[in-house]
């Protein structure tokens, strides 16, 4: 049987809570022409992109360590509470895992925010390392979103 596990990471951002929720909210749109050195293209397959059920297509840019492209279904949103979840449904990511799902959620503090990201996953073997690359590259673009909203 292969190992499951879970990572997590919270963040603190200097942005409010609302104005980064709106650019989580609206990545398909703003994550490639804002991050073209993480993201090629990210196109709506179902859905609006932003609502449960909706799929993505994700397109990484050259350097990505171990995805190239990716399908996501997002699970859920809570636009009160400023949560979300997604699953990876296919893609490179599922060599290395049978199932891998995240959550970001968002909690004002101050005049910035807090930023939790964590991911649930099961490896498809052993010899598989845990996920620190992919929650790795969730920090570095959290903390870029975070730099784009304080510009928006």
């Amino acid at each position: 049987m292969a190992a499951s596990g879970k990572l997590e990471v919270e963040i603190e951002v200097k942005s409010n809570a609302d104005k980064f929720w709106g650019v989580i909210k609206d990545s398909a749109t703003i994550f490639p022409k804002a991050f073209p050195h993480d993201y090629k293209s990210i196109e709506i397959l179902e859905g609006d992109g932003k609502a449960p059920g909706s799929v993505r297509h994700i397109s990484y840019a050259e350097g990505s360590p171990i995805v190239k492209s990716s399908k996501e279904r997002i699970d859920s949103v809570d636009d009160e509470k400023k949560a979300l979840s997604y699953s990876v449904i296919e893609g490179d990511l599922l060599q290395y895992f049978k199932h891998f799902k995240a959550h970001v959620s968002l909690t004002p503090k101050g005049d910035g925010s807090l930023v939790n990201w964590c991911c649930e996953y099961e490896k498809t073997s052993h010899e598989v390392p845990d996920p620190d690359v992919i929650k790795e590259f969730a920090v570095k673009n959290f903390l870029e979103v975070d730099a784009y909203a304080l510009q928006a």
